[in-house]
């Protein structure tokens, strides 16, 4: 049922949605030079690498460098990156890495390697499902960058602080994941990203 409903609905989604993809497609190209999608390796389902898309936000970086996460303030977001971010529309390519079956609706956020490999563990766990658009840990860390640019050293902070508990996050994910319990955090997703948009 979980996945006939993920299918469905991310190709209703495509296609409802297909005119903004379009015009932030073409905000993304005219704002600054370089792709517009960000493709990143993350873990998936039993360990497997895939790519996830979005809409770029950042500075081009042809070398691919550059810090894994984003922290307070950060220079390398454009002008319409900032917009993209806030109303979440930067995400909405996921769709296709629904439709791929690399990820569902719902299910603990995709780490990428380097940090699945700190807590292996926790994710031979985590990683029995599909990893999600949004989880318990998206609603708690809606403003991820904005929290880890209060710490004097944000990727410490995360790796020792935010990362074991959204793991945690993602175990209790698990043991309550049902059907309605899916349509709950997609609603509150919904619910917290029209707050945010209409303040």
């Amino acid at each position: 049922m979980k996945l006939a409903f993920d299918l469905v609905v991310a190709s209703l989604g495509l296609v409802l949605l297909l005119p903004l993809m379009a015009i932030a497609a073409l905000l993304v190209k005219l704002d600054s030079s370089g792709p517009i999608f960000f493709r990143q390796e993350r873990m998936g389902k039993g360990f497997r690498p895939f790519f996830i898309y979005k809409f770029r936000t950042m500075t081009h970086h042809p070398s691919g460098t550059g810090r894994r996460l984003t922290i307070g303030d950060d220079s390398r977001i454009t002008r319409v990156g900032r917009f993209l971010r806030k109303t979440k529309i930067d995400e909405l390519p996921q769709l296709i890495n629904v439709l791929k079956g690399d990820m569902a609706f719902v299910g603990p956020r995709p780490e990428v390697g380097e940090f699945v490999e700190l807590y292996r563990q926790d994710y031979e766990e985590i990683l029995k499902v599909r990893p999600g658009i949004t989880d318990l840990a998206s609603l708690k860390y809606r403003d991820e960058a904005t929290f880890l640019g209060n710490f004097n050293n944000p990727a410490e902070a995360y790796v020792t602080q935010i990362l074991p508990d959204k793991i945690q996050l993602a175990k209790d994910y698990i043991r309550r994941s049902s059907f309605f319990f899916d349509l709950r955090v997609i609603l509150k997703t919904l619910l917290k990203l029209f707050d945010r948009s209409a303040a």
